[in-house]
C-alpha cells in the first residue's frame, strides 16, 4: 500500500535546483589520506583555534518547506558559516534554501515523492534512474509502505565519503540515524548527530488519531525506520539534542545514554522574523501555523477552542497559515460548520508570514508535542502575545514570556485566548516579554556557537581514541616481535 493514503505524511514537491555553488575549497592545504602526521597537526590546530573547522552537515531532504529539519539545515549551517568556519551541505532532493557561500553537494536520490504515479497509485521506477541494490531497495519499501529514504541515503552518503573523509574535520547529522552514518564513522571522522525529537512520539499519536485498524497497520509500516535510527543513536557519540524535553525523551524512547548527549537550543531567525511597526495590529485574529493533517500539531484542539469562542465573539477569526487537505481536520471543522470560518494559507513568502504576525491578536502553539517549536519562537521574535501547549520543549520555548496550557485541553486554551483578547495591556505586555526572551535566548548565532563547541569536543575524543588505539597496536607489535625473537 503506498503512502499516498496516508495524507498526514505527504511531502510538498519541489522543483530541483538547476545549478549550485563551485566545488568546495576544502581540498586546498588539506592533508592526504596516507598523512597521518600532517593530519595530527591539523586536528591540533582545530582544537587550538588557530583554524577554521571543515564541517560537513548531511541531510537527507532538507527544503525548508518539508518541516522544521530543512529550517534547521537554512540557519545553522549559515550561522556557523558566519563564525569563520566551512561549511558544506550534502543533501538528497528536495534540496535547501543555503547561503550562496555554502557549498552544496547534490545526492541524488529516486526522489519517489516527486514522481508521478501510474494507475495504481504508486511511481513508476524512474526512466533512466540506476539500478543498484540501493536503488532497487529504495523502491520496493516505498511501494510497500514504509519509508526507506534514510537508509538509502545513508549507503550513498558512504560511497560518496570514501576517499574524501579526509577533507573534513567532523560530520554533523541532521536526524538521519542511518546505518550509513556508522560506516563514515569507521572512515575516520568524528560524527555528531542531532535529534530534533524522537519519531516514536510522530508514530505514537499518528496511530492514536487513525480511524481505521488498517491505517494503523500502514503508520506503523512508514514507520519501520525507527528501529534503525534507535540502533544508530544509541552508538553516536556526541548526541546533539535541541532541549532538555527532548534530552528526556531520547532516553526514554531510544534509550540513549545521557552522558552522552548534548543540549544545544535551536536559534530564531530574527533577520526575517521581528516586529513591523507600520503595520496596525488587529484585535480580534487568532493565528496558527501548524500542519492541518499531522495530528501531532494539535490544530484540531484549537479549532475545537475556536468553536467555543465564536459563539459569543462572532467577528472573532482564525487564520491558520497550513494548506487544508481532505482529512479528520476537514471532517472537524464541517462537523462544526466552521469550513468557510477559518482562513488558511499557504505557498506565502517570509514577508507575507511577518505581516500575518504583525496583524495577529494572539498566535496559538496547540501541538500536542514539539521537539523544538519555530512557531512560538517565531511568533515571540514578532512581538505577538502567544498562547502555547506545554507539548515536548513548548514551555522551554515559551517560558513565563506567554500562557501555557494542558496539551488535548480545549477549554483551556479557549480561556487563556479569551482572557486575553479582554486584556489589551496583558496581551501588549507578553508580547513584550516575549520578543526580550528570543532576543536573550535564542539567537542562531549562540546556537552555532554551542555546536562548534560540541565538534571540537567530538574531535578531542576521536583523538584521544585514536593515540589509544596506536599505542594498543604499537604494544602488541612489540610484544609480538619479542616473542618471535625468543
Amino acid at each position: 500500500m503506498h503512502l499516498a493514503l496516508l495524507p498526514a505524511f505527504r511531502f510538498r514537491q519541489v522543483d530541483r535546483l538547476t545549478s549550485q555553488p563551485a566545488p568546495s575549497a576544502f581540498a586546498a592545504s588539506v592533508p592526504a589520506p596516507a598523512d597521518p602526521v600532517a593530519a595530527a597537526r591539523r586536528r591540533e590546530a582545530v582544537l587550538r583555534g588557530d583554524e577554521p573547522l571543515r564541517i560537513l552537515l548531511p541531510s537527507y531532504r532538507s527544503d525548508p518547506h518539508t518541516g522544521g529539519q530543512g529550517i534547521y539545515m537554512d540557519y545553522m549551517s549559515r550561522a556557523i558559516l558566519e563564525l569563520g568556519h566551512q561549511v558544506e551541505v550534502i543533501s538528497g532532493p528536495p534540496y535547501p534554501r543555503l547561503d550562496p557561500r555554502i557549498t552544496l553537494t547534490k545526492l541524488e536520490s529516486l526522489d519517489l515523492y516527486a514522481k508521478p504515479k501510474n494507475w495504481m497509485g504508486i511511481p513508476s521506477y524512474p526512466k533512466g534512474a540506476s539500478k543498484t541494490w540501493t536503488d532497487i531497495q529504495e523502491y520496493l519499501t516505498h511501494i510497500s509502505g514504509g519509508f526507506g529514504e534514510l537508509k538509502s541515503f545513508g549507503e550513498r552518503l558512504y560511497k560518496h565519503m570514501r576517499g574524501r573523509a579526509h577533507l573534513y574535520d567532523v560530520v554533523h547529522d541532521n536526524q538521519t540515524l542511518c546505518w550509513g552514518l556508522l560506516k563514515v564513522r569507521d572512515l575516520g571522522l568524528p560524527v555528531a548527530g542531532t535529534i530534533h525529537h524522537p519519531i516514536t512520539r510522530d508514530r505514537d499519536i499518528a496511530i492514536a488519531h487513525a480511524r481505521s485498524l488498517w491505517m494503523k497497520l500502514l503508520i506503523r509500516r512508514w514507520h519501520s525506520f525507527v528501529n534503525m535510527q534507535m540502533k544508530v543513536a544509541r552508538q553516536l557519540d556526541p548526541v546533539i539534542v535541541v532541549s532538555e524535553s527532548t534530552k528526556r525523551d531520547v532516553v526514554t524512547e531510544f534509550g540513549v545514554d545521557p552522558a552522552r548527549m548534548r543540549v544545544v537550543l535551536h536559534g530564531i531567525n530574527t533577520r526575517d522574523f521581528h516586529p513591523e511597526p507600520g503595520i496596525v495590529r488587529k484585535t480580534n485574529r487568532i493565528m496558527a501555523v501548524a500542519s492541518a493533517d499531522v495530528a501531532l500539531k494539535g490544530l484540531i484542539y484549537l479549532i475545537r477552542a475556536y468553536a467555543k469562542l465564536v459563539k459569543e465573539r462572532p467577528d472573532l477569526e482564525l487564520l491558520v497559515v497550513s494548506k487544508l487537505r481532505e482529512g479528520n481536520t476537514a471532517r472537524e471543522l464541517d462537523e462544526l460548520g466552521l469550513r468557510d470560518k477559518v482562513k488558511f494559507v499557504s505557498g506565502i513568502t517570509l514577508a507575507e508570514m511577518r505581516a500575518y504576525y504583525a496583524e495577529a491578536t494572539i498566535a496559538v502553539s496547540p501541538s500536542v508535542y514539539e521537539g523544538f517549536g519555530f512557531p512560538a519562537g517565531e511568533a515571540m521574535a514578532c512581538g505577538v502575545p502567544v498562547v502555547s501547549t506545554d507539548g515536548g520543549s513548548l514551555p522551554e520555548v515559551v517560558g513565563d514570556a506567554g500562557i501555557v496550557v494542558p496539551v488535548r485541553d480545549s477549554d483551556a486554551l479557549a480561556a487563556a485566548i479569551g482572557d486575553l483578547l479582554d486584556n489589551p495591556e496583558k496581551r501588549a505586555n507578553i508580547g513584550a516579554a516575549g520578543y526580550r526572551r528570543i532576543q536573550e535566548k535564542f539567537l542562531w548565532t549562540r546556537a552555532a556557537a554551542d555546536a562548534v563547541a560540541v565538534y571540537k569536543e567530538a574531535i578531542g575524543t576521536r583523538a584521544a581514541a585514536d593515540a589509544v588505539a596506536v599505542y594498543k597496536e604499537a604494544i602488541a607489535k612489540h610484544y609480538g616481535m619479542a616473542r618471535a625473537d625468543d
